[in-house]
């Protein structure tokens, strides 16, 4: 219906055009959107106003005109002009209803498009290092990477979810040394963890697993000030790896490919990528003005290979290797985004965590240096989860000794709540997390909200089944005339929008938000109106109605990773 109201405006504006009130060499650029005010019909069009100073008059002088030549269409049952020039759609009874018709003939593909038209895009999230079992912020990262993954595939687009895992570096060396202390342990020796090293339970674990696979193998060198062999650190790598697969399996997240930055210094991809800024003379030899406040790790005072970033936009010029020759962080990761465009996809995601906000220059100055395009790179900045339960903070895990674990939380709420609950904000906020009211079985526990609205509708279809009814759906929709039945058609009607939107936007807390309400619309209609009514005509209708909510509940949880059960 937005379509075909979009339509009839553009072939009123073509014919204005054609008789030479609007210029003929003018882009015909106008916008529909659903006004708040329900008076206001069901669709607005800015086009009077757009187009008025390219006609050259009054905006409201040009929506009559426009009105004037908007061709008649039964789906329409009055156009009117609102405001400075809006021209206001009312559909008529039958077109608003077709909405059911389509949801309960379409099924699970009611709300998916077309509209990426199989671009690639590559979504990375999560990529937490590899030193320890996940937090519930990189589990908020997690659940909104896969759910802007979720809609892009929804929209049509060629996705692909990939995990970068930090196994170079000094953090990883650090395990190692933390998990050969650990190891000492194990055979008697009293330990203390140094300064720096990880001090959660998950260490022991480690430890315990290469004491069961290598016996005392490591035990002289643990005991001596060597840095931990390429093997241990190898294998503690490997084994809290697997401890993040399960972290993520448990939230039903998976990824189609898991990137080694070890692999960008074994097949010489950093080298080259300098190589390839060298011969654009877009490296040089300099000393950086020390940053303000905090010193970061790859800031010298002494002359280093700098990145002529600040040429891209960048507040500054950027290190790409220490004075000792050593790459910094930067440089792989530099490599690392190269790297994905070369692998041909045409745009690229990133979620992170929002302390790396400041990195987002630098990396697009990066890849348009190296690709010669602005637009390839969208980041979505995370903000922390903040626990608490029933109002008191919860901050911290014997397990992980300085957080609480996403595992825990997944474990004590379920799957269903995380995921759900960590979407009913904007990633830029920051997220209060209440693990009692995720638990609760009430109208304020949102998950539950909408989970009740799908399984009230189940409960319908079995009590028809024991009373010995039947109701035909899509059958005599035009008794559907009460107001609430209309919102209800409404919110139904707004559900592939939504779903367009939020993919566009790479903002997934729109789906929940318009599941919330169409939730609360269902929860108020059906404590006041009767599915199974006598009337058979009646009782299609309003089956018919609670269904195609059901169905469109569904597939928007569905998007979502979130199940949608069929008895609470």
């Amino acid at each position: 219906m937005r379509d075909l109201v979009g339509k009839l405006v553009t072939s009123a504006l073509e014919a204005l055009q054609e008789e030479g009130v609007i210029p003929s060499e003018a882009a015909l650029t106008i916008q529909i959107e659903r006004p708040r005010d329900k008076k206001h019909g069901d669709f607005s069009a800015n086009a009077a106003m757009v187009m008025a100073r390219h006609a050259r008059m009054n905006p409201r002088k040009l929506a009559q005109m426009i009105l004037d030549k908007i061709p008649e269409d039964s789906a329409v049952e009055r156009w009117e002009i609102a405001g400075p020039g809006f021209l206001n759609a009312t559909l008529a009874g039958d077109a608003r209803a077709a909405v059911i018709g389509k949801i309960l003939k379409e099924r699970e593909r009611f709300g998916l498009s077309t509209i990426g038209g199989g671009k690639r895009v590559q979504v990375e999230f999560v990529s937490a290092n590899p030193t320890g079992p996940m937090h519930v912020g990189h589990g908020r990262g997690a659940v909104i990477g896969d759910a802007i993954a979720r809609l892009l595939a929804a929209t049509g687009h060629a996705v692909e979810k990939e995990y970068y895992i930090n196994d170079a570096g000094v953090q990883v060396g650090v395990l190692g040394r933390s998990v050969l202390f650990r190891y000492r342990a194990l055979f008697g020796d009293t330990v203390t963890i140094p300064e720096g090293g990880y001090p959660g339970e998950y260490v022991i674990d480690v430890a315990k697993a290469l004491q069961e696979r290598d016996g005392d193998r490591w035990l002289e060198t643990a005991r001596s000030d060597q840095a931990p062999p390429e093997e241990v650190v190898d294998f503690a790598i490997a084994t809290v790896m697997a401890m993040i697969r399960s972290d993520l399996d448990a939230l039903e997240i998976r990824f189609d490919s898991w990137f080694s930055e070890r692999t960008l210094h074994s097949d010489g991809k950093i080298a080259a990528v300098l190589e390839r800024l060298a011969a654009k003379d877009l490296l040089y030899e300099g000393v950086l003005e020390p940053p303000k406040g905090k010193k970061t790790d790859d800031w010298e005072q002494r002359p280093q290979t700098l990145f002529r970033s600040s040429q891209f936009g960048d507040e500054t010029d950027r290190p790409l290797k220490k004075s000792d020759g050593a790459f910094t962080y930067f440089a792989a990761d530099i490599a690392y985004h190269h790297d994905k465009a070369e692998r041909g996809f045409e745009r690229l995601i990133d979620v992170w965590g929002a302390d790396h906000g400041g990195y987002i220059k630098r990396v697009k100055a990066a890849l348009e240096a190296l690709t010669g395009r602005k637009d390839i790179l969208d980041v979505s900045l995370v903000q922390m989860v903040n626990l608490s339960r029933g109002g008191t903070p919860v901050r911290m895990s014997k397990r992980a000794g300085t957080f609480v674990t996403l595992r825990e939380v997944v474990d004590e709420v379920g799957s269903d709540a995380v995921r759900f609950l960590f979407l009913t904000r904007s990633g830029n906020a920051m997220l209060d997390f209440d693990l009692d009211l995720a638990v609760s079985r009430s109208n304020d526990n949102p998950v539950y909200y909408v989970q009740y609205a799908h399984a009230r509708v189940c409960s319908v279809q079995r009590q028809m089944e024991e009373k010995g009814l039947s109701a035909t759906v899509g059958e005599d929709l035009d008794r559907l005339v009460e107001p609430a039945e209309n919102s209800l058609i409404q919110l139904l009607s707004k559900y592939p929008e939504v779903i367009d939107n939020a993919a566009l936007s790479g903002e997934p807390h729109r789906l929940p938000y318009y599941l919330l309400d169409l939730a609360s619309a269902f929860h108020t209609y059906y404590n006041g109106h009767r599915v199974l009514e006598e009337d058979g005509a009646l009782r299609n209708a309003r089956y018919s109605l609670v269904e195609a909510v059901r169905q469109v509940i569904n597939n928007g949880l569905t998007v979502l990773g979130v199940s949608a059960p069929e008895r609470m």
